[in-house]
């Protein structure tokens, strides 16, 4: 949509922009001194404060607003924000942590506790073993030295003890300093050792605000998992109790922005009062009394974190646009808290997240209206063109951002977002009322939760189709570079549409370029390939394997691959919805990471393992899962042979792990304690080795086992630490390599796969390939890649 008529134009003039170049010079010097250096701020604000007295010595009066908003932040940029990042970039403990030194700091916690999730864990919580906590330094003794310090470190330290500090408290923490990554005002990390000691109270509000935000947690125990989990993330921000794999389906769809508490959560808020006050026929300035007071009530419960002050700053804006019922405030409101937060923390402005809020907040502001108007002049009701223009203006503005932070763009993001829209304001506020609520009436807490229960599933259920459209996320560069190119894609496309004869090309030309980047595979009907028997799923660098049986929908599974998310994906393709057992070779998490999203919504008869029990957090996790779900975990022993119609699986190891204790630490020795499984298929034998290495396999060769087989997976991802004898003992006429793309290990190794193609192997790659099947074919098994055709292995 352009501006093409002279309301629009009008429109567009009723804006004050008076104090938008300010905020731009606010903006661009604090970024500029964050990236380059203290003094790219005073280069930026010295160019700032010349422009302004240019314009105040021509004596235009018009400008003169502007001029004077732009020499006072440009002064505010050249000064104090170069000050900061100087004191900052010399701050005793930068240089402390240059050297790697031990230290002991005594530390006023800034913000909660932020997990770091353990890769391969389904269950945030579960897998939450250590956390990041921002804090001010307030003295610091390094290698038994006293230095003097106030600036802002991270400290990396173990859940337990720390997973329940809160903000305002002071502690002392010890351990290995470490550089921080730069871009911001962080001057050091600090790797702790130990729990905190001398700790202060928290002030009365942050233990209260703590309690309403566990009493939420326990009220959303009654609902199944991912609701449950969903529920403290939209209205708290909180995302420690949901599923790994309903994260990343909200990030693949677009919709992730839902769980960060964000201006429109606070709006939603505070709105809410308004009308309840409206409704009770308050005045305008109790109206607003009320909103404020519940604005910082809201604040103080989701946490005093930058992100939700940056939250507040914008919904505020929205707010004072709303109440004074003037749309041309709202632009010079947004300016101002552009340049007021930035010169509060110039450290916001390097934030993704500040970008998107100011970048939504504009789009907001400056399109959506003018996009509602011009579809309600095209005979579209105007509710429904306000909600088809808000999403639409809000992906526009801050694609960019996204893209670059993301390296991906969501292309569902649009309809996803209309879907959602509708059940995100009501569920925000029977959160926010059952946090209020439950603590004092437990039973109408519950009534809440369950009145919410609808929107969150509703919430999982476009996120998840979303997610699983063709073609849902699309690569990008990430970084800045990525966000510059996608504003300038917006930009060019925004211009050619002023000309109405070019709309149709750029139409044909949007079409080409859907059908060239969208892959072919996307778009096969053909997948899966009638008669399958083994298929190789794309997981990423991982491994998850399915072997059909004779009845349709059932399968056995081998390993589950990294995350939860991309094995459901390829077992919901193949219409799997059964699964007899789910084999995991080892315990490593690129082979258990997502034995959750196995579960999900299919009958599982038992998980079993081979001898190993570590690394433990890993045995803990599998333990817990199959507990939780209420299916056998059982042990595969050497020699053991189980049948369906139509498959059945012989276990040939592992016989190195056999020989030493199951206490297994070494990454080499779990590997070598994979199970080593034959499976006989229609399409011939498929030897399934895990990661099994060179002592694994020379034991195997060894000890005279019939390795023989069609199909090969590949041991390791095709790592070097293949034995070549073994490699030709097996003699396939096909071989199976599960690996990610340009992952950091050099997965497939160039050695395997040269003596793979010297034994005449047809070698296939998930990286390349994507999901890919051995089905029978005419005297032997026969390959497809997903989107392919199928042809026989030579």
């Amino acid at each position: 949509m352009t501006i093409t008529s002279r309301s629009e134009r009008r429109a567009l003039r009723d804006h004050d922009f008076r104090l938008v170049p300010a905020a731009v010079a606010g903006w661009a010097g604090a970024l500029a001194g964050l990236r380059l250096g203290w003094w790219a701020a005073v280069v930026v604000g010295a160019l700032a404060t010349g422009v302004a007295l240019i314009i105040l010595v021509r004596g235009r009066a018009r400008f003169t607003g502007t001029a004077g908003a732009l020499l006072l932040l440009g002064l505010v940029a050249a000064i104090p924000t170069a000050a900061r990042i100087h004191g900052a970039e010399h701050d005793s403990l930068a240089s402390a942590a240059a050297r790697g030194t031990v230290a002991t700091l005594r530390v006023e916690i800034s913000e909660r506790p932020r997990p770091m999730h353990q890769a391969g864990y389904a269950d945030q919580q579960a897998g939450t073993r250590s956390v990041a906590i921002p804090v001010a330094a307030e003295a610091a003794t390094v290698d038994g030295q006293a230095i003097a310090s106030t600036g802002r470190v991270l400290l990396l330290a173990p859940v337990a003890g720390w997973g329940t500090v809160l903000p305002g408290q002071e502690v002392t923490a010890s351990g290995r300093l470490a550089p921080a990554r730069g871009g911001d005002l962080t001057v050091a990390v600090l790797s702790v050792r130990g729990s905190p000691s001398e700790a202060t109270p928290a002030p009365w509000w942050q233990r209260a605000a703590q309690a309403l935000r566990s009493g939420l947690h326990s009220l959303c125990s009654i609902l199944p998992d991912e609701p449950a989990g969903l529920l403290p993330g939209l209205v708290l921000g909180d995302t420690s109790a949901l599923p790994q794999q309903v994260e990343q389906e909200f990030t693949a769809s677009g919709l992730t922005h839902l769980m960060a508490v964000s201006g429109g959560n606070v709006a939603i808020v505070c709105g809410a009062v308004l009308l309840l006050c409206r409704l009770l026929r308050a005045g305008p300035r109790l109206s607003a009394v009320a909103a404020g007071g519940c604005l910082v009530g809201f604040l103080v419960l989701v946490g005093p974190e930058p992100s939700v002050v940056r939250a507040g700053v914008m919904g505020a804006v929205g707010l004072l646009a709303l109440a004074l019922g003037r749309r041309g405030s709202a632009l010079p409101a947004l300016a101002f808290a552009v340049c007021a937060l930035v010169a509060w923390d110039p450290a916001m402005a390097a934030n993704f997240g500040f970008a998107l809020s100011v970048f939504a907040t504009a789009g907001l502001v400056l399109l959506a209206p003018r996009w509602a108007d011009s579809l309600a002049r095209r005979g579209i009701p105007p509710g429904y063109a306000e909600g088809l223009a808000v999403p639409l203006a809000a992906f526009v503005v801050t694609a960019p951002v996204i893209a670059g932070m993301a390296g991906t763009v969501s292309l569902v993001s649009v309809v996803t977002n209309v879907l959602a829209a509708p059940v995100v304001a009501p569920v925000t506020v029977l959160g926010v009322l059952a946090t209020v609520v439950g603590p004092w009436w437990t039973g109408a807490g519950h009534l809440l939760v369950r009145l919410a229960d609808p929107e969150a599933r509703w919430l999982i259920a476009v996120a998840r189709q979303g997610a699983r459209a063709p073609g849902a996320v699309l690569g990008w560069p990430g970084g800045w570079l990525g966000g510059l190119c996608a504003a300038g894609v917006l930009v060019l496309v925004a211009v050619v549409l002023r000309f109405r004869r070019m709309r149709v090309l750029v139409a044909v030309g949007l079409v080409v370029v859907l059908l060239a980047v969208v892959p072919a595979r996307v778009l096969e009907p053909g997948w899966p390939p009638k008669g399958w028997a083994v298929v190789e799923c794309d997981v990423g660098q991982g491994d998850a394997l399915v072997l059909a049986t004779a009845e349709p929908g059932r399968a056995v599974v081998v390993d589950t691959g990294p995350e939860p998310g991309p094995v459901d994906e390829c077992l919901h393709r193949l219409g799997v919805d059964r699964v007899p057992l789910i084999v995991l070779s080892h315990l490593h998490a690129d082979h258990v990471g997502g034995l959750a999203s196995v579960f999900d919504g299919r009958a599982v008869g038992a998980v079993a393992v081979g001898p190993g029990r570590a690394p433990a957090w890993a045995w803990q996790q599998v333990s817990s899962e199959a507990a939780q779900h209420r299916v056998p975990l059982v042990q595969l022993s050497q020699g053991q042979r189980l049948d369906w119609p139509g498959l059945s699986l012989d276990v040939l190891g592992p016989r190195y792990a056999s020989r030493r204790s199951p206490a297994l630490q070494d990454g080499t020795m779990i590997n070598n304690s994979s199970l080593v499984l034959r499976a006989t298929t229609p399409a011939g034998r498929v030897l399934l080795s895990g990661d099994v290495e060179l002592a694994a396999q020379a034991d195997l060769l060894a000890e005279g086992a019939d390795l023989r087989a069609d199909v090969l997976k590949v041991p390791h991802h095709g790592s070097k630490y293949s034995l070549p004898q073994f490699l030709a003992a097996v003699r396939p006429r096909a071989a199976l390599i599960s690996v990610g793309a340009d992952n950091g290990y050099g997965h497939p190794s160039k050695s395997t796969v040269d003596v793979l193609g010297t034994l005449g192997v047809l070698v296939t790659r998930t990286d390349l390939d994507g999901d890919t099947a051995v089905l029978p074919g005419d005297g032997g098994p026969a390959v497809a890649r997903r989107g392919e055709p199928r042809g026989p292995p030579h």
